[in-house]
């Protein structure tokens, strides 16, 4: 099956963004302060995502580590990259955002990212 029958044969997704106990959102913080032709690619990217969910591969998404994906996107020479997790119920967990300077993703994006999944976890999935 390719790309185009799991675009359009599957249920869609909810695409939630993680929320801190204050109530701030930091991919929407993240997403706030990207150029408007990169913003326009994250959304299109996140959108692709919420109809196709783990379906979803390179050059579009990838697997990092422990269940941890990133959605890629490229402007230019710009790397923009958002993480997130899958949890019961078709919904997709967005947890951080960061501009990619080097090859590998920074450790510490990916244990922020750990870290917002296990507390998203241990509240059950509610806010």
């Amino acid at each position: 099956m390719g790309f185009i029958t799991y675009y359009f044969s599957m249920d869609m997704y909810d695409v939630l963004f993680y929320d801190l106990p204050d109530g701030s959102k930091p991919v929407k913080d993240f997403m706030d302060t990207l150029d408007a032709k990169m913003f326009v690619k994250v959304v299109r990217t996140i959108d692709m995502l919420k109809q196709v969910g783990p379906s979803m591969r390179l050059p579009y998404s990838e697997h990092l580590d422990d269940g941890i994906f990133e959605i890629r996107v490229k402007q230019g020479t710009n790397i923009t990259r958002v993480l997130y997790f899958f949890f019961v119920g078709k919904k997709i967990i967005l947890t951080n955002g960061f501009v990619k300077k080097t090859q590998k993703t920074p450790k510490n994006e990916l244990a922020l990212a750990k870290k917002y999944r296990d507390e998203y976890k241990s509240r059950g999935g509610k806010k």
